[in-house]
């Protein structure tokens, strides 16, 4: 079953007379359950690819599709409620409200979404228990190292048991062991769930646990291949 499709997507940008162009003619289908990662050098398109995947911005021309609903064609509020209850995000900066706990930075999309509090209080428990944080539920970000503040944000991620989960550089500020436990918890999550993963990286570290990689050069797909046996490299630790 399809759960994202792009057609022939470009996006440009334009700053006075300077004209960039991000994206210049991408087709990309997403199949539910993949492990994807979007893999290519800085200013390659990765980004651009999840912000139209995401509903959080607009190709130039083509058309983007996310369970079977052209994107393109929706107003402001619809494209919101597309993400509030078809798309998790998990950020480089984990994006967490610094003010609020585990739990509740957690529990937030489920109180948008009207969640009862007995179905919000069951839910985030298991989701935190999922990234091994149930006992750190009542901790706040400030009292987290930063693999800990991701693993929340991938819990928050989940909350609202999304069709796709986009992940935009989801290592790039954790050190090596933390990233790993990262991708690890990510990818057991996709194979539990079911949940569609697609993240950007130029980390190897990161890539080699995909399962599907499509290369980006210059706006372009020049690369899409199939792994059957990931293999993440492993972690180094001191004896």
């Amino acid at each position: 079953m399809e759960v994202a499709r792009v057609v022939n997507v470009t996006r440009y940008f334009k700053t006075g007379d300077v004209e960039t162009q991000a994206l210049r003619g991408v087709s990309l289908s997403i199949q539910s359950g993949e492990f994807l990662s979007l893999v290519g050098p800085s200013g390659s398109g990765k980004t651009t690819l999840l912000q139209l995947l995401g509903c959080l911005d607009r190709p130039t021309s083509g058309q983007v599709f996310i369970n079977g609903k052209d994107v393109t064609k929706l107003n402001r509020n619809q494209r919101a409620d597309m993400r509030r209850g078809t798309i998790g995000f998990i950020f480089q900066f984990f994006a967490l409200i610094p003010t609020l706990t585990a739990f509740e930075n957690v529990e937030l999309p489920l109180l948008l979404s009207n969640h009862n509090a007995a179905e919000r209080r069951a839910r985030v428990q298991a989701l935190l228990e999922s990234v091994q944080l149930g006992e750190r539920a009542h901790h706040r970000p400030d009292q987290m190292s930063g693999g800990e503040q991701q693993r929340v944000a991938i819990a928050r991620a989940l909350a609202t048991q999304p069709a796709l989960v986009l992940a935009d550089e989801p290592t790039a500020n954790l050190d090596t062991a933390n990233g790993h436990q990262v991708m690890e918890i990510m990818s057991r999550l996709n194979q539990d769930t079911g949940v569609t993963f697609v993240f950007a990286t130029h980390d190897p570290r990161v890539f080699n646990f995909a399962r599907r990689i499509v290369t980006l050069r210059d706006g372009l797909i020049v690369e899409d291949r199939l792994v059957e046996n990931p293999a993440p490299e492993p972690v180094e630790t001191s004896a």
